[in-house]
């Protein structure tokens, strides 16, 4: 058995590990990578593999740093099989169509520069009709229901509790009449979340690739969130300006309509109209509806209790598809809460808002999830000014806050207790440390070794080990 790195390897996004195991590769994960922009799309431009030598694709789950390149694998060739759970494939059924509608769209727009300089077009990473011919492909499997991608490996899927359908993998290969395990985290959820159960391990590990998003540092708890939001929307109606909320049209978007919602019902809030404008972020609210296999037991008592209540739905919440009802939402003149896609303010309408509403003093510009370096999303955290917006520079003079609280991703605490979990019954031999920056992969490493991990590794991108 043999693992490469070629993403999330000294970074936080881009998961891509290739597993060779019984002369078949095996892909974990095939994900965009997020950054600088140029950097970006010359890394996102070719796969640093053949695509025909892949076998199979296990993915964890549907992020795009996770799914976004597996239309770029099957314009390269590739036409076997994609292996997830049903809520993951049901999302990039959304979620891989929008990248590529964007892919095209950016590409639409670097062109008319690159024309005019008199330079050669870019053609875009993949096209929707790409985006397509990858959902052919995938093969729904349900959690702790072992499957065989290739001849001599069982996999198994369980719940991760990062977001819908999020899954750790397990893999068992047979080499020589030895037993190996592998476990893969994918990208390890919190305890105590509202909607999605906790996430699970798998014990008796031989090897674990594990990331580390947040190895060096603690979240505060989801009380101290929520009395974050709370504030926010006060501070909004106060002030006459708009809360502008950049989040993931996945998980933190729901996540976040349902705790105002309770905030609502609880009467610790005035009204205010709230608006969740972006598409992919209505068809994923649609597809969290009719999985309720991954639901807590707190979101299926709240259903079960009144079937007539959608906790995702309520007075004053407009869910916003179309172009134009999108632009209205820039010449509001009264205070309200607008959630829009992307998290990282990378793309999609968030940065119209942020060009008419983040450089209003009395607005609100609060940040829900992790902003991976070089995005617009962490130069803006950081303070950086002006900013650039379509080319354009813009003064950030809204009030900027985070509530690091309503990150899915396990912190420093939730990441070592998984791991002491996962080493429990099993004798580990090597853990490799992946999806994070250089102070959380140190970090956590240091961690792990303390608590007597016997060999921590961070792989270099494109870094091989035989196991």
């Amino acid at each position: 058995m043999r693992v490469q790195f070629w993403g999330a390897a000294g970074t936080v996004t881009g998961s891509m590990h290739l597993l060779e195991v019984g002369g078949r590769n095996v892909l974990l994960d095939c994900g965009l990578y997020q950054g600088r922009r140029k950097e970006a799309f010359e890394r996102n431009r070719g796969l640093p593999f053949d695509a025909s030598r892949i076998d199979a694709v296990i993915l964890s789950h549907a992020h795009i740093d996770h799914s976004g390149s597996l239309p770029s694998l099957v314009r390269a060739g590739y036409r076997g099989s994609i292996y997830s759970t049903s809520a993951t494939r049901d999302l990039c059924a959304y979620m891989l169509v929008d990248s590529a509608h964007l892919q095209e769209g950016d590409v639409k727009y670097v062109n008319k520069r690159r024309r005019k300089q008199g330079k050669v077009p870019f053609e875009p990473l993949y096209t929707k009709e790409d985006a397509l011919e990858t959902l052919r492909l995938f093969q729904s499997i349900d959690y702790d229901r072992p499957f065989e991608p290739v001849p001599g490996v069982s996999v198994q899927f369980r719940d991760a509790g990062h977001i819908l359908g999020s899954a750790i993998v397990m893999l068992e290969a047979n080499e020589r009449g030895r037993k190996r395990r592998l476990v893969f985290s994918g990208d390890i959820g919190r305890k105590g979340l509202p909607i999605l159960r906790d996430p699970r391990v798998f014990e008796d590990a031989d090897f674990v690739i594990m990331e580390s998003t947040y190895g060096d540092r603690r979240h505060e708890t989801s009380g101290d969130a929520k009395a974050l939001l709370r504030q926010a929307v006060v501070d909004a109606l106060a002030g006459g300006g708009v809360l502008l909320i950049p989040a993931f049209a996945v998980g933190r978007t729901q996540e976040i309509v349902y705790r105002l919602n309770q905030l609502w019902e609880s009467n610790e809030l005035a009204p205010i109209d709230v608006f969740v404008d972006s598409p992919l972020a209505v068809n994923a609210t649609d597809v969290f509806r009719v999985h309720p296999e991954c639901y807590d037991e707190e979101y299926l008592e709240t259903m079960l209790t009144d079937r007539d209540r959608d906790p995702l739905c309520f007075d004053r919440l407009q869910y916003v598809r179309s172009t134009d009802g999108s632009r209205a939402l820039n010449t509001l003149e009264k205070p309200a809460v607008i959630i829009s896609a992307s998290g990282m303010c990378e793309g999609g309408r968030i940065l119209h808002h942020l060009k008419h509403h983040a450089t209003r003093p009395e607005s609100i510009l609060l940040f829900v999830s992790f902003q991976a370096e070089h995005t617009l999303g962490r130069k803006i955290l950081e303070g950086r000014n002006p900013v650039s917006i379509y080319g354009d520079k813009y003064e950030i003079t809204a009030s900027v806050r985070k509530a690091e609280g309503y990150s899915a991703h396990a912190d420093r605490e939730g990441l070592l207790r998984w791991a002491s979990r996962v080493q429990e019954k099993g004798d580990v031999k090597h853990i490799f440390l992946v999806h994070g920056e250089e102070t959380s992969l140190t970090a956590l490493a240091d961690g792990l070794r303390q608590g007597g991990a016997a060999d921590v590794r961070i792989p270099e991108r494109g870094q091989q080990f035989d196991l």
